[in-house]
């Protein structure tokens, strides 16, 4: 199943190094990144953080290998990190599987 997996970084540095890093172990077909304001519970304190958010999208069966690379490289002590199923246009999910599945390698 392809899908994307969203992770959220605290910063554009870590987000990118993350990115390609995934990009370039072939764990991810592309990751688009941009800026989110995010609320959340931390420790028993509501917090308010400006964070980038990554789109990776990727095939599923890369999925723990991708857990395991954001997880040595990021800079939380408890990331987000979830996958989400995606449908869509046949040639482009095509494209993902190819380029995240590690065909080519």
């Amino acid at each position: 199943m392809l899908g994307i997996v969203y992770i959220t970084a605290g910063n554009m540095e870590n987000a990118s190094q993350i990115a390609r890093e995934l990009v370039s172990k072939r764990l991810a077909a592309c990751v688009n990144m941009f800026p989110v304001s995010s609320v959340y519970r931390w420790k028993e304190e509501i917090e308010e953080d400006n964070e980038i958010a990554m789109f990776v999208k990727t095939d599923s069966s890369r999925f723990e290998e991708i857990i395991r690379l954001v997880k040595s490289l990021h800079t939380y002590e408890m990331p987000a990190i979830e996958f989400w199923g995606i449908e869509g246009e046949r040639e482009y999910l095509d494209w993902v599987h190819v380029n995240s599945s590690g065909e080519g390698d």
